[in-house]
């Protein structure tokens, strides 16, 4: 069954008095090359515009209604991006490197949130009261606004490093390990660009080295 986003979440907060309620999400766990991403995203209690009941998880979003979206929601709302280059991958790991992209999300926003909502585990460290939530991408307005922002500035990165560093095609794959791109790997070796902590990149290193 087809889950949507409610504002459930943010109206039981917004009734418990707070006010600035931030919405958590990350994009670019999964790729071989390139950056991981996070958004937060506060929506205004009071005025808040009926475009937003318009939001869905990114992943349910067509690539190019995407950017219009994320648009909207940057004239709409406060919002913040982070992330964590693929140096920082390497050296923290993934989940670590995925903390630090949302506390530089945090960080960016121009209003400190009262409390967080977060897409999955949480986010140590930031000392603002949180809530997991469990695909809250899809079940929570805040947070699909966040993941569609998150989307889309790492696709803009990563057709940007499409020029930087041609034949990988990451303007089209966005570093995800698609056939394309591990032909492309192992036939040009590893980009600066590319986790090299993550086995398919590992194992061309090896056979190189």
């Amino acid at each position: 069954m087809r889950v949507f986003p409610t504002w459930t979440e943010e109206e039981a907060l917004w009734a418990s008095g707070f006010h600035d309620v931030a919405g958590i999400d990350e994009v670019g766990r999964g790729p071989l090359a390139g950056p991981v991403f996070a958004a937060a995203v506060i929506i205004p209690s009071k005025n808040r515009d009926p475009y937003f009941g318009k939001i869905q998880d990114s992943k349910k979003v067509s690539p190019k209604v995407r950017p219009e979206i994320a648009h909207t929601i940057q004239k709409l709302a406060i919002w913040g991006i982070g992330d964590a280059s693929a140096q920082e991958i390497d050296c923290l790991g993934i989940v670590e490197a995925t903390y630090v992209a949302m506390r530089r999300a945090v960080a960016r926003l121009s209003t400190t949130p009262d409390y967080i909502l977060v897409d999955g585990t949480g986010v140590p460290e930031t000392g603002i009261p949180e809530k997991p939530l469990i695909q809250g991408d899809a079940r929570c307005f805040s947070i699909a606004a966040a993941s569609i922002v998150a989307k889309v500035a790492r696709d803009n990165i990563m057709q940007t490093l499409d020029s930087v560093y041609p034949g990988y095609g990451f303007a089209a794959h966005k570093g995800y390990p698609t056939r394309k791109h591990l032909e492309a790997l192992i036939k040009l070796g590893p980009s600066p660009i590319h986790r090299k902590s993550f086995g398919p990149v590992m194992r061309v290193l090896g056979k190189r080295n």
